[in-house]
């Protein structure tokens, strides 16, 4: 399993496409922190990373698909797949191994950030006026979130032999299921449905943990929601394998 680990995060590192992905990535979360008015830290005056943990959900949707794409698309387009296939190695750890590397890379992306929390505490007045439990918790969420998107990026990768098809079905259930149930649930937000609804979706528990306060419960979701995605990728790889 460590060799396919091995391999699919080497495979990518060694490609344009890596370094391209994350720069754009990064640039967004500068150019909205910093510069555009809306969103600035400097206009709003005050030390917090709200805006930016806010903000980097959405710009995951697109990273993170873009990441995993390639993970059984092009294993399947190259005819590749049929030889990692004969290895003695089940599809739970095919799948884990091709996770885990995703999951490597968005952390390498998240990484470079941390300057941001470092200069916000600097800009600060007094100096370290930044509440550091509050950004450990979003830091924890944003890695949560990454986590959940990355098995959905892989389940997408899994059904199609066409990388930007895996992208678009990657960015429409990352966003469906982020943001989706929220506005499912505002039809019945006079009946107890809506807030089981709420509940179902990626955000809620995100912005819990973004709080600082860890719940086991959105521990739970967030475990059971990366357990159901590998379900849907191993029937998907399974059923083809047959």
């Amino acid at each position: 399993m460590y060799a396919v680990f091995k391999r699919e995060l080497f495979s990518f590192l060694n490609s344009l496409m890596a370094y391209i992905t994350i720069g754009v990535f990064l640039l967004a979360c500068a150019m909205l922190l910093w510069v555009f008015p809306d969103t600035s830290i400097l206009d709003y005056g005050y030390a917090e990373l709200n805006g930016f943990f806010s903000l980097v959900p959405f710009l995951f949707m697109f990273l993170i698909p873009a990441i995993t794409m390639r993970s059984f698309a092009e294993e399947r387009r190259e005819g590749t797949y049929v030889l990692l296939a004969t290895r003695p190695l089940s599809d739970t750890q095919i799948i884990l191994a091709k996770y885990l590397a995703c999951v490597v890379l968005m952390v390498f992306a998240l990484i470079p950030t941390l300057v941001y929390y470092y200069s916000i505490s600097e800009l600060g007045l007094p100096k370290g006026n930044i509440d550091t439990g509050a950004v450990i918790g979003s830091y924890l969420g944003l890695f949560l979130l990454g986590n959940a998107f990355s098995a959905i990026g892989i389940f997408s990768s899994s059904i199609t032999k066409n990388q930007v098809i895996a992208f678009a079905v990657a960015v429409f259930l990352c966003f469906f299921t982020f943001s989706g149930f929220d506005s499912i649930s505002k039809i019945f937000e006079l009946q107890a449905l809506g807030s089981v609804l709420v509940n179902f979706g990626i955000n809620e528990h995100y912005q819990s943990i973004s709080r600082g306060v860890l719940d086991t419960r959105d521990l739970v979701y967030f475990i059971t929601f990366v357990l159901v995605f590998f379900g849907f990728t191993k029937l998907a790889i399974g059923g083809r394998k047959w």
